[in-house]
C-alpha cells in the first residue's frame, strides 16, 4: 500500500536479522528493556502516545460525552464549548465523541491486517526457504506477481470490486504487506538451513518440524515483529487516507479519515473538524514511529547506540 506514504514492510531502516542460534542469544528481562527504553527520550514519548491512543480506544465508552452517531438538532459546525469540547460537525454530531470513538478503527485495521499478513507471510516464507527448489521458485513468482501491481491502483481496484468496508481495507493492506514479510522470512530461513548446527540436528535425526519450531522460527520471529511494529504508523495513515477518499468504513461509523474529509469539505466554515481529524492521526503516527524506532535500537545489536 504505497503512495507518498511509506509502504508497509518496506523501509530503509529495516532491522538487520542476525543469524545466530537461539540458545546463544542473551535473554533480556522486562527490567532491562524498560531501562534501555528510558534512555531513549523519543522512545518514551512514543510509548506514552501509544498508551494514550490505546487507552482512549479501549475506554472510549467511558470518555464519550455524547452518542457519536446521534444527529443533533442544535448548532451545526459549532465551535468548541463546555457542551461540545471540540464543537460539532455538519450534522450536529459531537466531534469530540466521534474523534475518541474513531480511534478504534485504525487500531483494528492495523493489527488485523498486519497480524494476518505476518502469519501468512511467516508460513509461506518458511515453506519457501526450507522446501524444495521448485516450490521456492513458485512462491517467489507468487510474491513478485502481487508486488508487481502498483499498490494504490491495486487497493482502489480491490475496494471497488469488494465495496468500501472495514473488511475490504484490512484485506487490501494484508495482501500488499504479506510478500514483504514472506521474503524476509524466506531469506533468513534459506541462510539458516545450511548452517552447521542445523546440519548437526539433522544428523541426530531431528525432523523438519523440530528444526523449524526450535531453531529457525525464534531467529526470524523477533526481528520480524519489530519490523511489523514499524509498519503500524504507515497502515494507520493508509487507512485514514482510504477513509478520506470515501473508500474505507461507511458512514455513520466514526473514523479519523472520515472526520478529516468532513473538515476539508467545510474548511471555510470551521477549522475544528480538520484539527479533530488530523491531530490524532499525527499523534498516533508519531507514537508508533518513535516506539518502533526505539524497539529497533534496543533489540537490533547492529543499530544499538551503546554498542
Amino acid at each position: 500500500m504505497r503512495s507518498s506514504i511509506r509502504e508497509p514492510g518496506k523501509s530503509s531502516d529495516m532491522p538487520s536479522l542476525e543469524l545466530m542460534r537461539p540458545e546463544a542469544k542473551n535473554a533480556k528481562g522486562t527490567g532491562s528493556f524498560l531501562w534501555q527504553l528510558r534512555k531513549n527520550r523519543l522512545g518514551v514519548l512514543g510509548a506514552v502516545l501509544v498508551v494514550l491512543v490505546f487507552a482512549s480506544a479501549i475506554f472510549a465508552p467511558l470518555i464519550l460525552t455524547h452518542d457519536p452517531t446521534r444527529i443533533m438538532v442544535g448548532p451545526r459546525l459549532a465551535a468548541p464549548s463546555l457542551d461540545f469540547l471540540l464543537g460539532t460537525d455538519q450534522l450536529g454530531r459531537d466531534t469530540f465523541s466521534r474523534t475518541i470513538m474513531g480511534g478504534r478503527i485504525p487500531l483494528v485495521v492495523a493489527f488485523a491486517s498486519l497480524g494476518s499478513s505476518l502469519a501468512v507471510g511467516l508460513v509461506l516464507g518458511l515453506i519457501a526457504g526450507f522446501g524444495p527448489r521448485w516450490l521456492d521458485n513458485l512462491l517467489l513468482l507468487f510474491f513478485d506477481t502481487i508486488r508487481s501491481f502498483p499498490s494504490i491502483i491495486f487497493a482502489l481496484a480491490m475496494i471497488a470490486l469488494l465495496g468500501p468496508s472495514l473488511a475490504s481495507v484490512i484485506l487490501v493492506i494484508a495482501i500488499t504487506s504479506m510478500p514483504i514479510y514472506a521474503r524476509v522470512v524466506r531469506t533468513q530461513t534459506e541462510a539458516l538451513r545450511s548452517s552447521e548446527y542445523i546440519a548437526a540436528e539433522r544428523s541426530m535425526g531431528a525432523g523438519m518440524t523440530r528444526i523449524l519450531a526450535v531453531h529457525i522460527l525464534p531467529n526470524v520471529l523477533g526481528p520480524l515483529l519489530i519490523l511489523v511494529s514499524m509498519d503500524v504508523p504507515a497502515v494507520i495513515a493508509v487507512e485514514a487516507g482510504l477513509s478520506f477518499l470515501g473508500m474505507g468504513v461507511r458512514p455513520p461509523t466514526p473514523d479519523w479519515g472520515a472526520i478529516l474529509n468532513d473538515g476539508y469539505s467545510y474548511i471555510n466554515q470551521t477549522p475544528w473538524l480538520v484539527i479533530s481529524g488530523g491531530i490524532p492521526i499525527v499523534l498516533a503516527t508519531l507514537g508508533f514511529t518513535f516506539l518502533g524506532e526505539a524497539l529497533r535500537d534496543i533489540f537490533d545489536p547492529k543499530l544499538r547506540k551503546d554498542s
